[in-house]
């Protein structure tokens, strides 16, 4: 009871306007330099012609159906995307909207069928599983709809933390948080934009949101995709063609 006391006085000590006034602010950390890196990203963005631009999951869905159904195929084509390139999920967004993609679609639909039309994206076997058990959960849970929250989408299985926040990003229009795949989390570390290196995309996703100002969190991912698929690739990246070969600490000079 003691301990709990001492805690309290201490809370009411720091708050503006008593005892020495405001509670001290740690310094905030920034990467050296990223202002300057984000903006020239930008540039070598401008003509968004990368595949991530062209076929990427906003590029996937009908944006003509009903809202629920838009947002149902917005999900899938994220379960589809993952360990997958942006070409290989348009093609096979674009067979199951032929065959009328929607929640009860999908249910009448046996797995051998779902197999042969998403092959072959990559763990095809897989997501077979996870559509069919996912959108049966859509269907009894959330009336053919997808959860409004972070927390409901990533117990879906076969959606992980980035999927839900791109399906919030894209399908609710809310920026949840910074959604970061193996380009986000590979170019992070290489611009040093992380503290100390991080060896997952959710490490990363946290290290990033500590200081990246939230008004960039929606530009961010689509940014960083592109800018991996053209430019600071995963191998031989083209640092030679690169606008931040000068202040990038991982360049190869």
């Amino acid at each position: 009871p003691r301990r709990s006391r001492r805690r309290k006085s201490i809370a009411i000590a720091y708050e503006p306007g008593q005892g020495d006034g405001v509670e001290p602010q740690r310094p905030h950390w920034e990467p050296r330099d990223w202002q300057e890196q984000l903006e020239r990203i930008r540039e070598m963005r401008r003509n968004r012609d990368a595949p991530v631009d062209e076929m990427g999951v906003e590029k996937c869905y009908d944006s003509s159906a009903p809202p629920q159904v838009m947002r149902y195929q917005v999900l899938l084509s994220l379960m589809l995307s993952s360990q997958t390139k942006d070409q290989v999920t348009s093609a096979a967004m674009l067979r199951l909207r032929q065959r009328g993609l929607t929640v009860d679609s999908i249910l009448q639909m046996d797995d051998a069928t779902l197999g042969q039309i998403i092959y072959p994206v990559g763990f095809w076997r897989n997501k077979v599983k996870y559509i069919k058990q996912t959108t049966a959960i859509l269907k009894q849970k959330y009336g053919g709809d997808i959860p409004s929250t972070v927390e409901e989408l990533v117990q879906l299985p076969g959606v992980g933390p980035k999927m839900a926040h791109l399906a919030m990003n894209i399908a609710w229009d809310s920026v949840s948080g910074i959604a970061v795949d193996t380009h986000v989390h590979r170019i992070s570390n290489r611009l040093k934009w992380v503290k100390k290196e991080t060896k997952h995309p959710e490490e990363t996703r946290v290290a990033l949101e500590e200081w990246l100002p939230r008004d960039l969190w929606r530009e961010i991912n689509w940014l960083l995709v592109g800018f991996g698929q053209q430019t600071c690739l995963p191998v031989n990246p083209r640092c030679s063609q690169c606008l931040n070969r000068d202040i990038c600490p991982s360049a190869k000079k």
